[in-house]
């Protein structure tokens, strides 16, 4: 049952919806699983429907570029919404950081990863995955961790590319790859590890995973588009990607 604060605010987001609209939404991997959550509740609050493509920051932008008809852009960095505004692919003004994501290094076995990621010193591993970091953030952020660890030469012979954060996971959670670089989000719930093992990794060992989202220039004259990036804005959609695992910005849900 909604509670008073609820139905408060959906009135204020969606005061008089004249006819639902369908909308395009273009979503970094890594936020695949908040977006689900995310999706099912705005299109229950609001009436509208959502489209969502899910891939790699790097290949969504190049659909964009090509003329595929999204609507709103879910980045997992800050950089691609800004080349999209300086292009002119977005409504000026509309980019904002939605969520501020977290890097793990996680493996399905359960004893395999230490909470300090000493397995990284030895080595004793057949495969090693992270994200391709020329498409993917998440893979950029696991090559300054390596960087800054001095592991580069201990795994050079070992890695296997995802070519997104997504199907990065999927290679580790299927137990062809031992472990590997993966968000936070994919494997955690209310702030927890949900099975194997995890290292999460301090934040100092890679530049800030910040998340930007905006209304892409297809959108702007669509309704549920609009609608939806203030729904995006919102305190419970903050408290839904907040459990997930993200960081968010000073400004979330304000």
């Amino acid at each position: 049952m909604k509670t008073l604060a609820s139905l408060a605010l959906t009135a204020l987001l969606f005061p008089a919806i004249v006819h639902a609209e369908n909308a395009n939404v273009a979503v970094a991997a890594n936020f695949a699983a908040p977006m689900k959550e995310i999706a099912g509740a705005f299109e229950q609050a609001s009436g509208h429907q959502l489209t969502v493509s899910i891939g790699s920051t790097g290949k969504l932008f190049s659909q964009i570029q090509n003329g595929a008809p999204f609507d709103v852009f879910l980045a997992a960095d800050t950089k691609t919404p800004k080349e999209a505004e300086d292009a002119g692919l977005s409504v000026p003004d509309s980019r904002f950081t939605y969520a501020i994501g977290k890097l793990v290094l996680w493996s399905p076995q359960a004893n395999l990863v230490d909470n300090e990621g000493g397995i990284l010193n030895t080595g004793k591993f057949e495969r090693i995955a992270m994200a391709n970091p020329k498409l993917a953030p998440y893979g950029e952020a696991a090559e300054q961790i390596v960087e800054k660890m001095n592991l580069a030469e201990i795994l050079k012979n070992k890695w296997v590319f995802g070519q997104s954060i997504g199907q990065t996971y999927q290679f580790i959670a299927s137990g062809n790859v031992d472990l590997g670089f993966v968000a936070l989000s994919q494997v955690a719930e209310q702030g927890r590890i949900k099975s194997g093992s995890a290292w999460i990794i301090p934040q100092d060992l890679y530049e800030p995973l910040r998340q930007d989202a905006q209304l892409l220039a297809h959108g702007k004259d669509n309704a549920a588009a609009v609608a939806f990036v203030a729904f995006l804005k919102s305190p419970a959609t903050a408290a839904m990607i907040e459990s997930f695992g993200y960081g968010l910005p000073e400004s979330a849900g304000q």
